[in-house]
């Protein structure tokens, strides 16, 4: 019942609030820093995956303010809670994709985010060299976004893909697990 709810408030708000730009803009946008960080660092795909991650982590901490101030949801309750918000309202806001929320853990920490659709890989073929086909994660920054936009919310987690469409896998899957719940921490000498 409470995924029928967020699947509506994330199609109103998509609707209503979401300031749209040409998908297609930021498809080949997303595509051309892809090329350049592979040209960058010399097609070391693996280092390529962390510059992602990092990129993804520093916007998904900023990401968090608009998100909040554009849908109106509250804090979740539960990890359950929390994806099916990430899934039905984050994505469909920000990509108007709605992944589908499965494969729970027994000790429901951890799930997956199946993508029927991936807008940042349309028009994608990966380098034919042999290798990008099994080092490269080439949406690696939504990781990197989740991860920052739940730690601004204290929880600290780790987001991986397990399968991408790109690498001729039948799915995309990424893979997030709640690693902690983090206390509100003072900074050192902070009183």
């Amino acid at each position: 019942m409470a995924s029928n709810k967020a699947a509506r408030d994330g199609e109103k708000i998509w609707k209503t609030n979401v300031d749209k730009i040409n998908a297609e803009l930021v498809t080949l946008t997303y595509g051309t820093m892809v090329a350049q960080l592979c040209s960058d660092f010399n097609h070391k795909y693996g280092e390529v995956n962390k510059q992602l991650d990092k990129m993804g982590y520093n916007i998904g901490m900023r990401l968090i303010e608009d998100f909040f101030a554009k849908s109106g949801v509250q804090r979740c309750g539960n990890f359950r809670e929390t994806a099916e918000t990430i899934s039905k309202i984050g994505f469909k806001m920000f990509l108007n994709i709605t992944p589908t929320v499965s494969n729970w853990s027994a000790d429901h920490k951890s799930f997956s985010l199946i993508f029927d659709e991936n807008p940042l890989a349309d028009f994608v073929e990966l380098p034919n060299d042999g290798r990008a086909q099994d080092e490269l994660w080439f949406s690696n920054i939504l990781c990197g976004i989740l991860r920052g936009a739940l730690e601004m919310v204290q929880m600290q987690i780790e987001a991986h893909y397990v399968s991408d469409i790109l690498r001729g896998n039948d799915t995309t899957e990424m893979r997030i697990t709640l690693l902690r719940y983090m206390e509100d921490e003072m900074p050192p000498d902070d009183e």
